[in-house]
């Protein structure tokens, strides 16, 4: 058992038999009473993110998720297949334990999966992936260097905004956690 107060981003616990894995850590305390600690957490079995909210001295049980690098391979329905580049073993997740990071896929792309007890349960994406701009509009001529904004769909089909600078064809980085745009890739 642990304290609630020892949870932290990327820690995993169990509430009634159902691991719960922590996205974001808040503590907040009004006045007098005891402090409340809230985390935003994501179920592992359902992939369904939701807010649990702690007093402080709460306890719960860790749990230890084992985390493999693998390399996404291909959708079949509604499976992800994923696999180890070392033993070359295959794991299916179900895609709607993956929703939100779906998205970000590409075929190819190195992930940690989540284990608990041999049983895979969601994915870890890099925090920073390069994706290709597939389409975008044109930007206006003397505006490159202002704060502005225009869409652009990559070449997975994510829709990100990028600064009216970056053109088609052009190779950017995009932040995970926010899905937004965080610099041009010089070629």
């Amino acid at each position: 058992m642990i304290n609630v107060n020892q949870l932290r981003n990327g820690t995993a616990f169990e509430v009634e038999g159902t691991p719960f894995l922590v996205l974001k850590y808040e503590f907040t305390k009004m006045g007098r009473g005891t402090g409340n600690i809230k985390v935003k957490v994501k179920n592992l079995n359902t992939g369904a993110v939701t807010t649990k909210t702690f007093i402080t001295g709460n306890k719960v049980e860790e749990i230890n998720l084992t985390r493999k690098k693998m390399q996404f391979l291909y959708q079949a329905g509604d499976q992800a297949v994923f696999m180890d580049a070392t033993t070359f073993d295959q794991v299916e997740l179900e895609a709607e334990l993956i929703k939100e990071e779906r998205a970000y896929l590409t075929e190819g792309l190195v992930v940690e999966v989540l284990f608990w007890e041999e049983k895979p349960l969601s994915i870890q994406l890099p925090v920073k992936i390069e994706y290709e701009i597939k389409e975008t509009g044109p930007g206006e001529k003397g505006d490159s260097a202002t704060n502005l904004y225009k869409p652009a769909v990559l070449a997975n089909g994510f829709k990100v905004k990028v600064p009216l600078f970056v053109k088609t064809g052009d190779k950017i980085r995009v932040d995970t956690r926010t899905g937004e745009y965080i610099e041009r890739i010089s070629n």
